[in-house]
């Protein structure tokens, strides 16, 4: 087994920068994940978004009603819950909230839309849709990151350290008798 591993010195170079890149690749991209870890990187849930008592009056008075940002983000399969606790019925959208009763939107896809809002003063109300950050996801970037850096470091060692074979090594001992004889 040793004496076939000596003929494959490129193979074993390359194993073992295989195994140098995965472990690198995953502490650089696990620690970046870490640092940069947004809001949205979660699982799906549902969101409640409360109308207190007297919102249609500040509306109507032209005061701010919600101390809601007018974009809201989330992450696809996110049920956003209105709860209508004002005396009239509100809409967001598609969804109609009679008073004293609640509805829901379920986000099904990537996208940004801006729904016409009865609840808000500025009469809209954004939603950012995003795709979730999963395993798959983060799977993916290291499939991606592996094999272009272990090419890289592969080609770069053989550069900074090559390998020689015996042809080479024995023409280049002074001690062997092929490179007496080329003397």
């Amino acid at each position: 087994m040793k004496s076939r591993l000596k003929k494959r010195p490129y193979l074993i170079r390359f194993g073992i920068v295989v195994v140098i890149s995965l472990v690198f690749a995953v502490a650089f991209n696990e620690a970046t994940y870490a640092l940069q870890k947004a809001p949205t990187d979660r699982a799906p849930k549902t969101i409640q978004l409360v109308i207190p008592a007297g919102t249609a009056d500040k509306i109507a008075a032209g005061d701010p009603a919600l101390a809601i940002p007018v974009e809201m983000v989330f992450v696809v399969g996110d049920t956003l819950e209105v709860v209508n606790q004002d005396s009239a019925n509100h809409q967001l959208g598609p969804i109609w909230v009679p008073a004293g009763a609640s509805a829901s939107l379920v986000m099904n896809q990537v996208e940004r839309v801006s729904y016409t809002c009865s609840f808000q003063s500025e009469n809209y109300l954004g939603l950012d849709i995003r795709p979730p950050t999963t395993l798959t996801t983060r799977f993916t970037a290291l499939f991606l990151t592996v094999p272009t850096l272990a090419a890289l470091i592969f080609l770069y060692s053989l550069a900074a350290f090559p390998i020689k074979d015996d042809k080479n090594r024995k023409a280049h001992d002074p001690s062997s008798a092929n490179a007496q004889e080329q003397l």
